[in-house]
């Protein structure tokens, strides 16, 4: 009975753990690293396990760093069964088709470049279309909040509501080998507790070994209030002067929650009827219209408004922009308005065109409302840098850059610290955090044993 670590060991991305027990192989997760080009060729290199070893996935949730190499999976042998929720399935299947597209896009931009340079060689994207839709067919049973599902002889998992996006789970697996017995709980992602949208996290009621992220584990989030009033106050800012809004989003949840507030907003005239809202995100759109397909994943009064045919992620002013042109077009748009666009560390997607267009302007402002790891253009950004290169292109910074913590999807450190009290674990394994981080947290831990492991590395359970 082992347990093993093959991604977002001391690093936030690419998230992926396995339990070996009672003859069975399972991956808790298979998530993309992301960040800059090294971790491109780092997505290429073997698990550090045989694919085709693999009996089944556990998915927490469907965010890219945590599903984002299941083709990949597939691709090289897995032939085993993915349970996760049923919205963290509607999710994944978009997440993984939008990466596939993002890549052939990158092999064929790449494949002319080389051209041009009198190479030959052709370029092969770590996945295609193909791939991500065979990846669908070895989804199986879906899994329900609180209720044990029998995984294999030995072996039953019970996924937990992790309030962190749409369907994500916290799993605590009990897990019987012979005469040994043995329950691990893995964190997921842990959301924010008293949000409007998804519930609080709920952590099992007790585990011999925690496995959790640290996102945030070394800070405290400002409050959702403070950080709703930032928001208004950031985008009227901008509007006055002149200038665009340019949100870096994440398609899975932020999106919606910017969405929400900003509905609101405009109905307590804290933010102009007038204003143009451009959500630039094909992936976004899709999933905004997957999270209005399962309202019972929401909090009561939430839930209360799409029972009563009211949309609560629509707002006068509005644009749903999929097709290439129409985010084009947005570039003549010199002010007045709102542009989310993903991807949220503006490691790729659409993003980094408005940010082209608008980064070098005083009148216009940039708000990040999400994590962004080391090496992404997001960072550079919010750490200061007075100019960074957008497609070959040195742009100067100077526009008005906003970081508002307040609307992060992960806990801070004092509900991770609440979520791992109530479990009262034995040994703690720290992933999903950078190194500085985890030490931090791992200072406020107390009677645990406590671990940072490193790639692939293996622990008997």
């Amino acid at each position: 009975m082992n347990i093993s670590f093959h991604g977002a060991d001391r690093g936030v991305t690419g998230s992926c753990h396995m339990i070996s027990c009672a003859g069975k192989n399972i991956l808790i997760d298979c998530g993309m690293y992301q960040g800059g080009h090294e971790l491109d060729e780092e997505n290429s290199e073997p698990f550090g396990f045989d694919p085709a070893a693999m009996d089944y996935v556990l998915l927490t949730h469907a965010h890219l760093d945590h599903c984002g190499r299941l083709p990949l999976l597939v691709k090289r042998g897995f032939r085993g069964e993915i349970i996760t929720t049923a919205a963290s399935r509607a999710l994944s299947r978009i997440v993984m088709m939008d990466a596939a597209g993002l890549q052939e896009d990158e092999a064929r931009y790449h494949a002319r470049k080389n051209k041009r340079h009198g190479e030959q060689n052709d370029v092969e994207p770590l996945y295609t279309t193909l791939d991500a839709l065979n990846t669908l067919e070895y989804f199986g049973r879906s899994a329900k909040y609180g209720t044990p599902l029998a995984i294999a002889p030995g072996i039953s998992a019970t996924f937990l509501d992790a309030g962190h996006i749409l369907g994500s789970a916290s799993i605590l697996l009990e897990l019987t080998e012979g005469k040994k017995h043995r329950t691990v709980a893995f964190s997921g992602d842990l959301g924010n507790a008293g949000r409007k949208l998804l519930h609080d996290p709920v952590p099992p009621l007790h585990a011999d070994v925690v496995v959790m992220e640290t996102t945030y584990g070394d800070r405290l989030h400002r409050s959702l209030p403070e950080s709703i009033t930032e928001l208004y106050q950031a985008i009227n800012d901008a509007l006055q002067r002149g200038g665009n809004v340019i949100i870096p989003t994440f398609a899975l949840e932020r999106t919606q929650e910017l969405l929400f507030y900003m509905r609101e907003g405009i109905e307590q005239g804290e933010l102009p009827r007038s204003m143009q809202v451009f959500l630039d995100s094909p992936m976004a759109i899709s999933a905004t219209e997957i999270f209005k397909h399962y309202p019972d994943c929401y909090k009561k009064t939430t839930a209360a408004l799409f029972h009563a045919g009211d949309d609560p992620f629509n707002l006068p002013g509005l644009h749903f922009t999929r097709e290439t042109a129409q985010s084009m077009a947005i570039n003549n748009v010199n002010g007045g308005a709102v542009i989310m666009a993903g991807s949220g560390m503006c490691t790729g997607g659409r993003v980094r065109h408005h940010l082209k267009h608008n980064l070098w302007r005083k009148d216009s402002s940039v708000i990040f409302v999400g994590f962004a790891a080391e090496g992404t253009l997001a960072r550079l950004i919010i750490d200061g840098v007075p100019k960074v290169r957008i497609f070959g292109e040195e742009i100067a910074v100077k526009a008005k850059i906003y970081t508002i913590n307040g609307f992060s999807a992960h806990a801070d450190r004092d509900e991770l610290l609440a979520w791992h009290r109530h479990i009262k674990p034995e040994r703690t394994f720290l992933v999903h955090g950078e190194e500085a981080v985890m030490q931090s947290f791992a200072s406020h831990l107390k009677n645990t044993e406590v671990y940072m492991p490193i790639r692939n590395q293996v622990f008997a359970l």
